[in-house]
Formats: C-alpha cells, sequence, structure tokens
C-alpha cells in the first residue's frame, strides 16, 4: 500500500537546492524538473523503472545544462531536489497537472484518487518551500541592489505521443517578451539550431507559472527555455548547447538593459 502522507522525512534530504548564491551576474535560473528522486514515502507510485527513468519523470539533461549556465553567466541556480511526478513545481497547487494521474501514455497509480488532505500535503512539503526560496533569493538580490531576470531551464521528449518534433529549442514567454523577443533575434542571427516561439508548448498550456508567480509581478524580465533532450544527452552536447544559450541569454539581457 502507498503510503501518501507525511510526505517527506530527514533521510529525503531538502526539498530545494541553491547553487552559485554570491553569482554576480543578472541572471537567476530556476530548474523545476531538475530530478527524478522521489520521497522514500511514496515508493514508486505504482511506477516502474522504465516511466521513473523517462521524460515523465524529470527532464533529462535540464540540471546538467542548469549548472553549466551558471558556471558561464555567472548566474545563481535553484532547483528542485524531487520528482516533478510528486509535485510538478511549474503549476499551481489547483492545476490538475500538479500532481497528474496520468502523464502521456503512463497511467501514475500513486496520484490516483487523491485527497484534500494528500493534496495539501504534497502542496506543503513540496511546492511551497521551493517557491518560497525563490522569492527569498530575489527579495535578497533586490535589496542589495542586484537585477533579477529570471530564466527557467527543461527539456522536451523528440516525440510525443508518437509524434517527432521538428523544433530543437522553445524559447517561451507570457505577457512579458522583452528577454525572448531578443533571445529570437539573436537566435534567426546565428541559424545555428532550429528556434521557435512559445513551442512545444506556450502560455496556454499553462506552462509559465513560475514565471508568473516571481517575475511578471515584479517587473523582471523573463523567459523559459526548451531544449530537446536529444540534443543534450552527454556532456560534450550539453557543454555546446550551454555556450550557445549563454551567448544568447547574454546579448539578450545586454539589448534590453540588464534588467
Amino acid at each position: 500500500m502507498l503510503v501518501r502522507s507525511g510526505i517527506l522525512t530527514s533521510a529525503d534530504g531538502e526539498t530545494v537546492a541553491v547553487e552559485n548564491v554570491s553569482a554576480g551576474g543578472a541572471v537567476v535560473l530556476v530548474c523545476e524538473h531538475a530530478s527524478r528522486l522521489l520521497p522514500q514515502s511514496v515508493g514508486t507510485l505504482g511506477l516502474s523503472s522504465d516511466a521513473l527513468s523517462s521524460h515523465i519523470a524529470w527532464d533529462p539533461g535540464a540540471l546538467e545544462l542548469s549548472r553549466l549556465l551558471s558556471s558561464k553567466l555567472d548566474a545563481l541556480l535553484v532547483y528542485q531536489r524531487f520528482s516533478r511526478l510528486i509535485y510538478d513545481c511549474n503549476r499551481p497547487p489547483e492545476s490538475p497537472a500538479a500532481m497528474p494521474e496520468k502523464s502521456e501514455i503512463y497511467e501514475i497509480p500513486g496520484n490516483r484518487d487523491l485527497s484534500v488532505a494528500e493534496r495539501y500535503a504534497r502542496t506543503a512539503a513540496i511546492y511551497v518551500p521551493f517557491h518560497d526560496r525563490i522569492s527569498a533569493e530575489l527579495a535578497r538580490r533586490s535589496g542589495e541592489g542586484r537585477p533579477n531576470v529570471v530564466v527557467t531551464v527543461h527539456s522536451f521528449t523528440p516525440v510525443y505521443f508518437g509524434t517527432p518534433r521538428a523544433v530543437e529549442i522553445g524559447i517561451l514567454h507570457d505577457s512579458d517578451s522583452r528577454l525572448a523577443d531578443a533571445m529570437l533575434d539573436g537566435a534567426a542571427k546565428a541559424g545555428r539550431f532550429r528556434v521557435e516561439r512559445n513551442s512545444p508548448y506556450g502560455p496556454d498550456d499553462g506552462v509559465t507559472h513560475t514565471l508568473r508567480l516571481h517575475a511578471l509581478p515584479a517587473g523582471y524580465a523573463n523567459v523559459m527555455i526548451e531544449v530537446r533532450n536529444d540534443l543534450i544527452t552527454n556532456s560534450v552536447d550539453q557543454e555546446v548547447m550551454a555556450d550557445y544559450l549563454a551567448g544568447l541569454i547574454a546579448d539578450a539581457v545586454s539589448a534590453i538593459g540588464g534588467r
């Protein structure tokens, strides 16, 4: 029987991780789907090892890419230490996608028929500490007179519901497109990868929650980056992608005035 209360124990460690805290750059990186780790209390959620290693559990390559970008941009990095299957931190608590009962072709037995109390326990253990830490870091930096440019980093599967995706990099934005526009201009000039606006997802799919929560109300320039995960499967490819994206981001931040 799956245990659904008492979500985290001391053996699980912290919910959120922060790296390069003293970063001097303008960019604050966020990686919501960095890990496929599940809390011990929920076991496997009834899923096979294949499902738990697939893209439904995490964004493969996204954390490694984020760390490289943190180094190249001297950027603060905040990331989630647990799988999106226990709670997807890029979704608000009221969203069915926050604790999905099904993801693509996979049923998720451990998320089926969660009670209000069970959903609250997950929200309190995973979602709230993660976003509280992002808010705290942004507030600290603002108090120190530092600019905040919020960049979230994701990867996506090259085949979804059996359909191949041609797009290689998605530059996503919500109502504030300043940074995305500048990055797309840079990508068009470079012509290296197939880069598209709000693809393979967009704000209507609910994927800009972190930007809406932390960047838009404060007026921080922001963007969400999606990289097709077959382009970042190894350290060499990750370095190539990080160099490319770091250049786009740096040039775009400069073009819009660095805030």
